[in-house]
Order: C-alpha cells, then structure tokens, then sequence
C-alpha cells in the first residue's frame, strides 16, 4: 500500500461489493497518513455518483479511516454544529488512484448533540442478499456498528470534544 504524503490531494472512491465503483470524492487534502490511518479535509469538493450525476460537497469535512476497523467517519463542520456521517465499509487501502474501500450500505449519521440514528438498513439487507454478502462479513459489520455506537456514546476518536477542530485547523494552515 502507498502512503499519501501530507499535504498533497487524493481521490477517495467507494466501492460496493460487487466491484463497481459507487463515488468518488475528487480531492481530499492529506493531513495524516500512515499504512493504518488516513485523516482528510476537503470542502466544496466535487463528488461524482456511479451514475454519472455530480454534486459539491456544502462544508468543510474532515475524514477519519484506519485499516482495523469497518468504518470510516466523516465529520462536517456547520454553523450549527459538528455532524458525523459515518460509513460501515471495508478497511482501506491506498494505491497510486486513490484512497479505495468497499461501501456496505448502512450509516451512522451524528448530530452535534451527539444523538444518533442508524441509516439504511433496508439498502443493506437488500444488498446483503442479492450481492451475496458473505456471513463473516455480516458479522464483521454488525460487530463495527456496535463499536461505532461505543466511540459516539464514549466521544471516543473523532467524536472526542478537540479532535475536528484539531484537524481543521491544520487543513486551513495548507490552504493559506
């Protein structure tokens, strides 16, 4: 797997698990990066759906991955608050493209009072049954939603209370 190097902009695809492509995020900044965790901000980003419709993300975002765990979090920074948008997929990997993981459907979406709702799980079921989603990976991911769930009541890793404006902070320092 490549390291990004910091400062530099990549792309971020998703995946689904039959192998189409399913997003991608034209430029993320990087702002940590080793063979186990990547940390991004971008804003106003171009994201391009599978289907070929386009749309600008409306805020700075500040994205968490890291190769043990089955999800990815996004937190996005509003007037009124911080908002998570967190993602069950596969770890990632990083190759000479683009930061690269599998989408599996379900979400997590965080409000800055830190309430939560679980998203998609009928995609997810649906999925599950006509992409063939092995056992252990249902496993896995069922696994992850109760970790995730864990960190968000604990404000553990991004949720904890610095973590988004740390990180910020340090993507402005590349835009100025």
């Amino acid at each position: 797997m490549e390291i990004p190097i910091e400062g530099e902009n990549i792309q971020i695809h998703s995946y689904k698990h039959d192998g189409h492509l399913h997003r991608v995020w034209e430029e993320t900044k990087v702002l940590k990066a080793t063979s186990h965790l990547f940390i991004g901000g971008n804003d106003h980003t171009l994201v391009t759906e599978s289907d070929g419709r386009s749309w600008i993300t409306r805020e700075p975002a500040i994205s968490y991955f890291r190769t043990d765990l089955w999800f990815n979090i996004i937190g996005m920074i509003r007037d009124d608050g911080i908002y998570y948008y967190c993602n069950l997929g596969s770890p990632f990997v990083v190759d000479e493209e683009a930061l690269k993981y599998i989408d599996y459907d379900l979400d997590i979406k965080v409000f800055p009072d830190m309430t939560y709702s679980l998203l998609d799980e009928d995609e997810y079921e649906y999925n599950r049954l006509h992409m063939g989603y092995p056992e252990e990976i249902d496993n896995i991911l069922k696994q992850n939603v109760e970790k995730l769930i864990y960190w968000i009541r604990q404000r553990q890793g991004p949720f904890s209370a610095d973590f988004i404006d740390i990180w910020y902070d340090r993507y402005l320092s590349y835009r100025s």
